[in-house]
């Protein structure tokens, strides 16, 4: 069942409880915080936006066009974007692309963004679209660099800064090539994860847009971990144990230098895949034909872990334990809503 069907009519308020559980099994308790009253997401939807699993881009970008002006309450596009840029600002579009062009954030959804931004005023230079590695961020998205002339970059290969607060973890990880402490200090292990210089070194504003694709341990390889293991050295130590995600994942995404930068959260639901994690595994997708926005990532990646629950009990895949204690220390942060009847969902029409 797709959100359009399960939330009727528009700017309604979601009443779906999740049972949240309590603060990090396997990490430190997190200072609880207040959340916010209540969280807006805005839902786009075009039952013509995919063709046997291919986003059709012309689709796709009025979609995003809509979704936008109803988000900002604007009539003109560019104003809409400039409602969460500067034209001043280098702006990084984080992506998910390691499953690639058809599971992983798509080409289209992207190519929409960065329309939007020209639009607004930006210059193509100051756009970076960005992820871990550089390899598959230009086996993605290298048509679109030479289109628009906007930049691709990888944050490990970009290095690590050692002049910014890192994160501070007692549980220890094994170093590698390219993280700081190994590079510089000939480490082996190590309990800090130090923010790549891809974000400490100019870019002002962060737009993170992710697919709807699980994740077996976070729920959904959603804005949150995305960002969160996306921009660290030394961060495969919580990628074993949902434990330490949900303690780690949260904290992270909270540093300075992340949070204070993401201006808006896209959800690239055009498809569902609710199986498989980072490999393409189309037999275990869905065609869901929308995106969502909002500010708030946790309100998104919440409604993610519904959608992709709803679609295996559809499918009758049984035995998946959600982690959703990722989710509610993300509130006790403050970083956003994870409480569903505290979810506004506008429908564009």
């Amino acid at each position: 069942m797709m959100l359009k069907n399960l939330f009727a009519g528009t700017a309604v308020g979601v009443t779906l409880a999740l049972g949240l559980a309590g603060p990090g099994r396997g990490g430190e308790v997190l200072p609880l915080g207040a959340p916010p009253a209540q969280a807006r997401v805005v839902i786009v939807e075009d039952t013509n936006a995919t063709v046997a699993y291919e986003a059709q881009p012309e689709i796709v970008q009025r979609m995003l066009d809509r979704v936008m002006l109803k988000f900002a309450g604007k009539d003109d596009l560019g104003q809409a974007w400039r409602t969460v840029v500067a034209t001043q600002d280098v702006v990084g579009i984080k992506v998910f692309c390691a499953p690639g062009p058809i599971s992983g954030t798509r080409p289209a959804v992207v190519e929409g963004v960065i329309r939007g931004l020209l639009a607004a005023g930006l210059p193509p230079r100051n756009i970076i679209v960005w992820d871990r590695k550089l390899a598959e961020v230009r086996m993605a998205y290298e048509g679109l660099a030479q289109k628009y002339n906007v930049r691709l970059a990888g944050s490990a290969l970009s290095g690590y800064d050692e002049k910014t607060t890192p994160y501070d973890n007692p549980i220890m990880g094994e170093l590698e090539a390219g993280d700081l402490e190994f590079d510089m200090k000939s480490a082996k292990t190590g309990r800090k994860s130090y923010v790549s210089k891809l974000l400490t070194g100019g870019m002002t504003k962060i737009i993170t847009v992710t697919p709807l694709l699980n994740h077996n341990l976070a729920g959904v390889t959603g804005h949150l971990f995305s960002l969160a293991m996306g921009s660290v050295d030394n961060m495969h130590r919580f990628e074993i144990d949902a434990g330490r995600l949900s303690t780690a994942v949260p904290e992270i995404y909270a540093l300075p230098s992340l949070s204070d930068h993401v201006v808006l959260s896209i959800t690239d639901a055009l498809i569902g895949q609710y199986q498989g994690e980072s490999d393409p595994m189309l037999h275990y997708s869905t065609p869901v034909n929308q995106l969502w926005v909002s500010k708030d990532a946790v309100a998104l990646d919440v409604l993610a872990i519904q959608e992709l629950d709803r679609e295996r009990e559809a499918h009758k895949i049984t035995g998946v334990n959600t982690n959703l204690e990722l989710y509610h220390n993300a509130s006790l942060l403050e970083l956003g809503v994870s409480d569903p009847a505290k979810v506004k969902i506008d429908l564009v029409k």
